[in-house]
C-alpha cells in the first residue's frame, strides 16, 4: 500500500503522531486510506448538496474496509460566472482541480481516491487528475437539478436565458421574467438539461469510471445517497483487484465515449475535455475521427435544449445504459473493456432496456441518423471548429451571410441588444479563445439572446471562444487557430461573406487567397488583456481549442 510510506514501521511514527492529531485510531491507520475529493460548496447549486454524497461515500468505504478522509476541489458556477469577467475563470480551472487534486493525492500517500464532482470544468479537471495519478479510482457526481415549470411547460436554465432575449426585446414582460427566475431552477444539481455538467458526468459513465446512474439519478432523489454508498464500497474493489483509471480509460474507451456523445448530443464542451482527459492517459484523441464517428452514429436523444426532453426523463427511461444498448444493437460500441464495475461495458449493459422510445429513439427511428456533433474545416477555421448539429433547426444547417465582427463578447452583446443584427447575418465573436481571452468564454449570452429575439433560424455565430451546453442554435465554436494566434478569424472584416454547410463539414471565408494574405501581411498580435496572475500563466501555455486547450510548457522554457 502507498499508505504504508505514512502509516507503518518506526519510520512513520511522525507521520502517525499527526494523523492521531486528527482524531485517528490506531485501527484506522491499519486500513487503506481512500481520499475523497469533495467539491462540495455554497456558490455552485450543483455543489450545495455534495457534503450528503461525501457523507455516504465515507460510510461506503468505511463498510468494505477503508479508511475515508475528505480534501477539497474547487469548483466555478458557468450560470453565474456568465456574461462577465467571471467567465474567464471557468475552464481554467479545469487545470487547477487537477493540479491541486494530484498534490493532494502524492502529498498525503492515499492508496485510493473517490472523486464527488458535478458541474462543468470540475468533472474533467478530477478526470485529469484520475489519469494523472492512476491510483484505483471511482465517481459519483452530485446529480442533476430536477426542470423547472412555467405554464405547465418544462425549462432549465437555457429557458432562463432566453427569457432574458424575450424580455430585452419586449417579447415578454417584466413579471414572466421574475416567473421564469423564480421557478426555472428549482433544485440543487447540475442543471437539468443535457449541458456540459451532465454531459461529462454521462461519460464518466460511458468511460467506465462511474457507476450506472452517475450521469441521471436526480441530486434529490435517495438513489443518489444509495448510489454514493456504493461508490464507496465499489472503490475498495478496485484496491483489491488493482484496477486503475488507465486500465479503464483506454483508446477504445474514449471511443465509445465519442460514440455515444453522438448518440446522447452532449455539449461541444465534450470536445474540448475529451482530448484533454485522453493527454492524461498519453492517448493523442484527435477531434478529427469525431465526424466519422458520426456518420455512423444515430442521434437518439434530444435533451434540453435541443428537445423538450430533461435529464430526469432520461434517467425514467433507463438512463446511460439504456443508450449504450440501442448503440450496442448497431455494433458501434467496445463492449469488452473493464469498466468501475469489475465488468465489462458488454455485461454492464446486458439488461438495460429503453423504457420510453419518446426520450430514446430506438436505432430503428433516430432523431438524426448522424450524431449531435460535428466538426467543421476551412479556411477560416484550418485546424477545426465544432458546431452541436443536434440542435441546429434544420434551415441553418446550410447557411451563407455577411459577417459582423466583434473583437469580444460584451460589443456582440450591445449590437444584439440594441437590434442591430439582421436576419441572415453572420455574427464574428473573436478574440475570446484559449489564450486571447485568455480562458476561453463561453457564449451563452449572446447565442440565447438571439434565441429570445426569435432570430435562432436566420442568424448564425462563430467564435474562437465556446459555447455553453445550454446553447442551441447555428453555434459555431472552438475556431482553430484562434485569432490571438493570428488564425483567419482574425483577418474577418465587416461584410465578409461566410458559408457554412454542417451536413458537409466546412466552413469558408469567401475571400480571396490574395486578399487573405494581404491582410495576413498587415495584421499585428493584440497586446494580451490581462498580464498579472494565473490568467496570464494560463494564456503562456495553453493550446489551441482543437487539442483541448491543453498547457504545455512554452518552446524554449523549462
Amino acid at each position: 500500500m502507498r499508505s504504508d510510506a505514512v502509516t507503518k514501521g518506526a519510520k512513520s511514527a511522525a507521520h502517525r503522531s499527526l494523523f492521531h492529531a486528527l482524531g485517528m485510531t490506531g485501527e484506522e491507520l491499519n486500513r487503506p486510506l481512500v481520499g475523497i475529493v469533495s467539491s462540495q460548496n455554497d456558490i455552485v447549486p450543483g455543489h450545495m448538496n455534495l457534503d450528503k454524497i461525501v457523507e455516504a461515500v465515507k460510510t461506503g468505504v468505511a463498510m468494505a474496509g477503508g479508511t475515508p478522509i475528505v480534501f477539497p476541489a474547487i469548483a466555478v458556477c458557468d450560470g453565474i460566472a456568465m456574461g462577465h469577467a467571471g467567465m474567464k475563470y471557468s475552464l481554467v480551472t479545469r487545470d487547477l482541480i487537477a493540479d491541486s487534486t494530484e498534490s493532494m493525492a502524492m502529498a498525503h500517500a492515499f492508496d485510493a481516491l473517490v472523486m464527488v464532482p458535478n458541474c462543468d470544468k470540475n468533472v474533467p479537471g478530477l478526470l485529469m487528475a484520475a489519469a494523472r495519478l492512476n491510483l484505483p479510482t471511482i465517481f459519483v457526481s452530485g446529480g442533476p437539478m430536477m426542470a423547472g415549470r412555467v405554464e405547465g411547460h418544462k425549462t432549465s436554465l437555457s429557458s432562463m436565458f432566453e427569457a432574458m432575449g424575450a424580455y430585452q426585446s419586449g417579447k415578454i414582460d417584466e413579471e414572466k421574467l421574475l416567473e421564469y427566475e423564480e421557478k426555472t431552477c428549482p433544485t440543487c444539481g447540475s442543471c437539468s438539461g443535457m449541458y456540459t455538467a451532465n454531459s461529462m458526468n454521462c461519460l464518466t459513465e460511458v468511460l467506465g469510471m462511474g457507476l450506472p446512474g452517475n450521469g441521471t439519478i436526480p441530486a434529490v432523489y435517495s438513489s443518489r445517497i444509495i448510489l454514493a454508498k456504493h461508490a464507496g464500497m465499489q472503490v475498495m474493489e478496485l484496491l483489491r483487484k488493482n484496477i486503475r483509471p488507465r486500465d479503464i480509460m483506454t483508446k477504445e474507451a474514449f471511443e465509445n465515449a465519442l460514440t455515444m456523445d453522438m448518440a446522447l448530443g452532449c455539449s461541444t464542451n465534450s470536445m474540448l475535455h475529451l482530448p484533454a482527459i485522453a493527454h492524461e492517459c498519453g492517448i493523442d484523441l484527435n477531434v478529427d475521427i469525431a465526424n466519422a464517428i458520426s456518420e455512423k452514429t444515430p442521434n437518439l436523444c434530444h435533451l434540453a435544449p435541443a428537445g423538450p426532453t430533461y435529464m430526469e426523463d432520461l434517467n425514467e427511461a433507463g438512463g446511460v445504459y439504456a443508450v449504450m444498448h440501442e448503440i450496442s444493437r448497431l455494433g458501434l460500441l467496445h463492449t469488452g473493456l473493464i469498466t468501475c464495475t469489475g465488468k465489462t461495458v458488454g455485461e454492464n449493459i446486458a439488461n438495460a432496456r429503453n423504457l420510453n422510445p419518446e426520450v430514446i429513439r430506438p436505432v430503428e427511428n433516430p432523431y438524426s441518423t448522424t450524431g449531435g456533433i460535428a466538426v467543421l474545416k476551412g479556411n477560416l477555421a484550418p485546424d477545426s471548429c465544432v458546431v452541436k448539429r443536434s440542435a441546429v433547426v434544420p434551415e441553418m444547417l446550410v447557411h451563407e451571410g455577411p459577417a459582423r465582427v466583434f473583437d469580444c463578447e460584451e460589443d456582440a452583446m450591445e449590437a444584439i441588444n440594441g437590434g442591430k443584427i439582421n436576419d441572415g447575418d453572420v455574427i464574428v465573436i473573436r478574440y475570446e479563445g484559449p489564450k486571447g481571452g485568455p480562458g476561453m468564454r463561453e457564449m451563452l449570452n449572446p447565442t440565447s439572446a438571439i434565441q429570445g429575439r426569435g432570430q435562432g433560424s436566420t442568424v448564425a455565430l462563430i467564435t474562437d471562444g465556446r459555447f455553453s451546453g445550454a446553447t442551441r442554435g447555428a453555434s459555431i465554436g472552438h475556431v482553430s487557430p484562434e485569432a490571438a494566434v493570428g488564425g483567419p478569424i482574425a483577418l474577418v472584416e465587416e461584410g465578409d461573406i461566410i458559408a457554412i454547410d454542417i451536413p458537409g463539414h466546412s466552413i469558408t471565408l469567401k475571400v480571396s487567397d490574395e486578399e487573405l494574405a494581404a491582410r495576413r501581411a498587415a495584421w499585428k498580435p493584440r497586446q494580451p488583456r490581462i498580464t498579472t496572475g494565473y490568467l496570464a500563466r494560463y494564456a503562456s501555455m495553453v493550446t489551441s481549442g482543437n487539442r483541448g486547450a491543453i498547457l504545455e510548457v512554452p518552446t524554449g522554457k523549462q
